[in-house]
């Protein structure tokens, strides 16, 4: 019998996937329902499989190569894709060839071949294509949005956005799946998706190209020598520095990581605390990006992983005035059991500038929950979607989730090149998403001044 309640299944069951279980199970469960769960790593199957249980929903799991079967036998109306990077584009194509609507967590996809096997299938099929940018509805982020559609600095001309990820949320990348770029994509991709889509949202517009240079100087051998370790462990676990070292990671003292990676190594040999300062990590840990939009606005953006705080600083320059705001975030490990990016107020604030005017300091929009209290909104808007409430339009397709990544795709071409790349050569006639456009504010509107001298010193 038909319940009436849309019918999920997940695929991919590493710690990003547990709020989606959660929000299906529990939070949403009057209308939704989770018919089935896959995943590579049989005991991490079993493990989701036994929580479900415990709170009387009875889910049947699938390996991985039994995707395909898990589709016709669940008959899902959406997929929820939670796994490693470099392998979203092919779920996320089966699903939508099988009929189904697809949720993706962030990226999209890894390269500009991926983005366009996404977007061929999802024109062929009409199915929906969901990117769970979480960051857009961060309660401060959407603030920001509402005061650039206010027009209250006018057009931005201009951005510097620099996002600084510290020694333990931004270590954490250089010990996991994230190391290597064949599977992530690198920072530029699997991190920076997040910024690029939120200037892209933020602005209104869609990026035309980018300049990068980048480097791992950081994450090295040599640093774990300057430090007086030797750096010599492949993993944490047993490295012979793991009472001096400061990234040490011990899996067997945090209990979501060690039900979730120690315990099931055993099936497909992951190690989830790998060492820092190996020499075989792939991806920089240092990059600066100019980037230059279809509507005139360029930013200065920039990314280390390795800094003594954890959060951004992000400015906008516009024809009326300037916006800054700073956010500063929990330390976390992926995974460790704390929420997420959670928002810290006394490290955060927002100030507008405006021209030939006192700057003043706007209050805060704050919310609890993961990401700044983004996930339990965004959780909302994709289980329980109202389209007509979100005058922000903070719901991603997968043009939004294309033109994120093509814009970290062309940095790691350009790094590879010296020189800028064009994001149309790497997809070509692809259309801009659905964004709220600010509203339009002459300068003469705000201010009439004839004498800006006698203003300024009067």
């Amino acid at each position: 019998m038909n319940s009436g309640k849309k019918r999920y299944v997940q695929v991919g069951l590493g710690a990003r996937s547990e709020m989606y279980s959660q929000a299906l199970v529990e939070t949403y469960a009057d209308t939704c329902e989770l018919v089935g769960l896959c995943d590579s790593n049989p005991g991490r199957l079993q493990d989701r499989q036994a929580w479900a249980a415990q709170r009387g929903r009875k889910v049947p799991a699938f390996s991985a190569d039994q995707f395909d079967r898990m589709l016709v036998e669940t008959r899902p109306d959406a997929v929820i894709v939670t796994t490693i990077d470099c392998y979203h584009d092919d779920y996320i194509c089966r699903a939508m060839d099988a009929g189904c609507d697809v949720i993706t967590e962030k990226p999209m996809t890894t390269d500009e071949m991926k983005c366009r096997r996404i977007l061929e299938t999802q024109k062929k099929t009409g199915r929906s294509c969901r990117v769970a940018f979480n960051y857009r509805y961060s309660p401060p982020r959407t603030q920001v949005k509402d005061l650039l559609l206010s027009g209250v600095i006018g057009r931005v001309l201009s951005v510097d956005f620099h996002w600084m990820l510290d020694t333990f949320h931004g270590a954490d990348y250089f010990r996991r799946w994230h190391s290597y770029k064949k599977y992530s994509g690198g920072l530029m991709v699997h991190k920076a998706t997040h910024h690029f889509d939120l200037v892209n949202w933020w602005l209104s517009t869609v990026p035309q190209t980018v300049f990068a240079v980048g480097q791992r100087c950081f994450y090295l051998p040599a640093t774990a020598q300057a430090f007086g370790w030797s750096g010599a462990g492949a993993r944490c676990l047993d490295c012979p520095d793991s009472e001096r070292c400061a990234f040490h990671l011990d899996l067997r003292s945090l209990q979501g990581l060690k039900n979730l990676y120690l315990a099931n190594e055993k099936y497909d040999g992951y190690i989830r605390d790998r060492c820092v300062f190996r020499s075989d990590i792939e991806i920089e840990d240092t990059v600066a990006a100019t980037v230059t939009y279809q509507n005139g606005a360029q930013m200065s953006y920039s990314l280390n992983a390795f800094a003594a705080w954890e959060g951004y600083q992000v400015v906008f320059n516009g024809t009326l005035g300037r916006l800054e705001h700073k956010c500063e975030e929990q330390v976390y490990v992926s995974g460790d059991g704390t929420i997420p990016g959670a928002l810290k107020t006394e490290g955060t604030w927002i100030k507008v500038f405006p021209l030939f005017a006192p700057a003043y300091e706007a209050k805060l929009w704050v919310a609890e929950g993961g990401h700044g209290g983004a996930d339990p909104i965004m959780l909302a808007d994709i289980l329980n979607p109202d389209p007509g409430r979100d005058l922000y339009l903070r719901a991603a397709d997968q043009r939004a989730g294309a033109y994120s990544i093509l814009c970290g795709v062309a940095a790691n071409r350009s790094m590879l090149s010296g020189r800028p790349v064009d994001i149309a050569s790497l997809v070509a006639d692809l259309q801009a998403p659905d964004y709220p456009q600010a509203k339009e504010r002459s300068p003469s509107s705000v201010y009439s001044r004839p004498d800006r001298k006698t203003w300024l010193f009067s």
